[in-house]
């Protein structure tokens, strides 16, 4: 589990610190990184609310995972097409979404097998896997769009999210 989720860690960590670039290609400006950065996190918070109650009544919360996950990739292949602010608005506010519906699923599923006596260790693994991956898809990132644009990295970041997906959903139940 800390695997795929790394991977999706990674990716949205490649678009960070360039996010701001970006929007000045396709016509924005600072306020508008800000603002549309405003709208993924608003999404996300508003989301996670009500996903984290929805996990709570579902059986097998690996599908919420695999379907935010999915969410997740479509819209770092719909960052390939954003030509205006407001279509940037749409994409961040469907990635913003995507992340909040399997971020409660993960957790429940990662909290329900760690050993009592280990949830520290095992939280904090979780943790420092999330600083790395922020580490290296920053470096990541950086160097994709430099050599290859931003389009090849939203297709990498997509092929991250989409393979982890796929991953979670034929891994054998037992093993989640």
């Amino acid at each position: 589990m800390l695997f795929t989720n790394a991977l999706v860690l990674a990716a949205g960590a490649m678009l960070g610190p360039i996010y701001a670039l970006f929007v000045e290609q396709v016509g924005g400006d600072l306020m508008d990184a800000s603002l549309t950065g405003g709208v993924f996190a608003l999404a996300a918070g508003i989301t996670t609310i009500l996903a984290g109650r929805y996990a709570d009544r579902i059986k097998e919360n690996e599908l919420i995972i695999v379907f935010g996950y999915v969410l997740m990739g479509i819209g770092f292949l719909l960052m390939t097409k954003v030509n205006s602010i407001w279509f940037l608005f749409g994409t961040q506010a469907l990635i913003g979404f995507a992340e909040a519906v399997y971020s409660p699923a993960f957790d429940a599923v990662y909290s329900k097998h760690l050993p009592d006596c280990r949830r520290g260790k095992y939280w904090g693994a979780w943790e420092a896997v999330n600083y790395f991956m922020a580490a290296a898809g920053a470096f990541a990132g950086g160097f994709l769009v430099y050599h290859f644009g931003f389009d090849f990295l939203f297709i990498i970041m997509a092929i991250l999210a989409m393979g982890s997906a796929v991953y979670i959903y034929f891994l054998p139940r037992k093993v989640l």
